[in-house]
């Protein structure tokens, strides 16, 4: 039995869609082929920014024929209505079995289909899932009236054995299906064609895609540690952003770079969010003071400089974006050393918590009567317990927590200390988010 083969090439799709249209296409197309009689074996599902690809083994070589019944009229029912299930159906009288029910007699009318040929069935299902893909969001483009995430370029749709392979014939909107497909948008030699997935598989390496996204982590992920450990750092683990990072290119290169030293002093937890919120990049700290140094950003092509080019430029932009970091924490500090956090407190007066329940300001105040009466009963320090409430919600009035709000608690503990507190209350500003 043969293997099918398909890949949708578009313009690039969105990371964030890739895994969803993965396993949409997979399900669509084994649940439609399955439905209309056509078995197969195995199935298995990748992307690349710019590819869908699906391969299924050991596919039928024709669906099986099936029955349908369809029940008519009571057997004494008016004339008109016998007249109307016969045309309906396109049956005569003398071709419909009669059975006997609870109700009284009925008229039956029982369809045979035959099977059809595989690539007729793959033809038809494809075709429908391509008109009816469910993008989160889509776009038309030129004349046509199709939709696809993306502009849609080719549909590579092969069935292939030993004795070769056999284009599914499909034409959508002007794209025709074939057996040619192009490897890497810059460093691909061109068209080529494909006579089965290992060749697709091959062929594509060749003209420098990686097509498994588990294959492009973990070669980005080893690389980057690789390159860290080189010189005596190590890589901070962000899966959430590896797999977003994976959903972005097609040839991973890992580049390392260094931090300028005016940004060092910025927490930790400031570098490492403005890097992966503006850049996409990796941090890479010294194990020794746990202190961010370097940055990881990959590119999607090799150069001949080596990338030094690529990264000059990531360098710049990330100057600029570690600038404005900068600057939030140097006016926050500015504003603990002349204010302390007493003036942030007086902001979340203005601050809505709910339209029922107040401002953050009064939620402060409850959480500080909550805290005393609990210290008391468990045997703790009120005088800290309501020091440690009373700062608790102090930095979302912050300049960097107003640009970073996933750092809120964390910058509180920081600016906590700066402004004098012990480390057993500045330390209840982060811990209380936790659940």
């Amino acid at each position: 039995m043969p293997d099918l083969l398909i890949e949708l090439l578009s313009e690039e799709i969105p990371a964030r869609m890739q895994r969803r249209a993965s396993l949409d296409f997979e399900k669509l197309l084994t649940d439609g082929i399955s439905e209309l009689g056509l078995s197969y074996e195995s199935s298995a599902a990748f992307t690349t920014p710019r590819r869908l690809v699906l391969v299924l083994e050991n596919v039928s070589n024709k669906s099986l024929g099936r029955s349908e019944e369809r029940r008519g009229p009571r057997t004494d029912a008016p004339e008109k209505a016998i007249q109307g299930f016969l045309k309906s159906t396109g049956f005569d009288l003398s071709q419909l079995e009669v059975r006997q029910e609870k109700k009284g007699e009925f008229y039956y009318a029982t369809f045979q289909t035959k099977g059809r040929a595989a690539a007729d069935v793959i033809s038809v299902v494809l075709e429908k899932i391509i008109r009816n893909f469910p993008w989160p969001k889509s776009m038309r483009w030129g004349e046509t009236s199709l939709k696809w995430v993306r502009p849609l370029h080719s549909i590579v749709c092969i069935l292939y054995d030993d004795d070769g392979s056999k284009i599914v014939d499909i034409n959508i909107e002007g794209i025709s299906s074939g057996d040619k497909t192009y490897g890497h948008r810059f460093m691909g030699s061109g068209e080529f064609s494909v006579t089965s997935f290992e060749d697709y598989a091959a062929k594509l390496k060749k003209n420098y895609v990686v097509l498994d996204p588990s294959e492009r982590a973990e070669i980005i992920l080893q690389e980057m540690k690789n390159q860290a450990f080189a010189q005596g750092l190590e890589l901070i683990n962000d899966l959430s952003l590896l797999n977003e990072v994976v959903g972005l290119i097609e040839w991973p290169v890992v580049l390392l770079g260094k931090l300028e030293d005016e940004f060092l002093a910025l927490p930790a937890e400031v570098l490492q969010t403005s890097m992966r919120e503006h850049q996409k990049f990796f941090s890479i700290r010294n194990p020794k003071d746990n202190k961010v140094v370097q940055f990881a950003t990959v590119a999607n092509r090799e150069t001949a400089d080596g990338g030094s080019t690529i990264l000059s430029g990531n360098q710049k932009v990330l100057s600029a974006r570690l600038s404005d970091a900068k600057f939030f924490w140097d006016n926050d500090l500015r504003t603990i050393k002349t204010d302390g956090l007493d003036v942030w407190l007086e902001k979340l007066k203005k601050v809505t918590f709910h339209n029922k329940l107040g401002s953050q300001f009064e939620r402060v105040e409850r959480i500080i009567n909550l805290s005393e009466i609990i210290a008391k009963k468990i045997g703790c320090d009120p005088k800290l317990a309501k020091d440690a409430a009373y700062i608790s919600k102090a930095d979302l009035s912050s300049e960097m927590v107003y640009e970073f709000p996933e750092l809120q608690g964390i910058m509180g503990t920081y600016y906590a200390k700066k402004a004098g507190y012990a480390a057993s209350v500045s330390e209840t500003c982060k811990d209380h988010y936790a659940p």
